[in-house]
């Protein structure tokens, strides 16, 4: 078991900033308490996302956006203000020298990782381009070098190829977080290309 998998590690609120790096976003209330608002597109991301939070202090629950979809929402806390300040109270920005660990990567996966012809992606926030390119470099640091991908509809993404490099990523992230999630949860067998 790799020093930096979500397994070896105790849970902490640190780790939610792997919601960021996917379309989650913070929203701030009088500069002391901060939430948290992740999209998802499954009931089982949002059960797995739920009890992650939980884990670690945080009560969340389901909620819908303006559109209709499904998201996870946290209450205003005190402890999720400095993750909001990290990440940018206003433009969503990648904070220097980050590198996630595999509890941040986790949650990223939770949250929205995904296969598509046949490579695994772990999608970004469209609304936040600035943060592209520094979470490619951030994932290049923990041994998982990406390429930007985009398709249609679905918006951009960071794309794993390679059976080391998804070995590496499960390694990381551990095994799947819940029931109906093995589908979307990066396994080596999936992966067709080898690096």
């Amino acid at each position: 078991m790799s020093f930096f998998s979500a397994e070896a590690c105790h849970p902490r609120v640190a780790d939610l900033a792997g919601l960021l790096c996917g379309p989650g976003r913070t929203v701030t209330f009088a500069k002391a308490t901060a939430r948290l608002m992740v999209p998802v597109d499954a009931p089982w991301r949002l059960k797995a996302l739920v009890r992650a939070c939980a884990e670690r202090g945080v009560g969340a629950e389901a909620d819908t956006d303006e559109q209709g979809g499904l998201r996870l929402r946290t209450a205003f806390r005190v402890d999720l203000a400095p993750l909001a300040a990290d990440w940018g109270r206003h433009d969503k920005a990648v904070p220097a020298g980050f590198v996630p660990d595999g509890a941040a990567l986790r949650m990223w996966v939770a949250a929205a990782g995904r296969w598509a012809d046949g490579s695994y992606l772990l999608p970004l926030d469209p609304a936040a381009p600035g943060t592209h390119e520094p979470l490619a470099a951030a994932l290049a640091q923990c041994g998982l070098p990406a390429t930007t991908y985009q398709s249609g509809d679905e918006g951009p993404a960071l794309r794993l190829v390679g059976r080391r490099r998804l070995g590496r990523l499960r390694e990381l992230v551990g095994p799947p977080a819940g029931a109906g999630c093995a589908d979307q949860w990066p396994a080596v067998s999936r992966m067709r290309a080898v690096s």
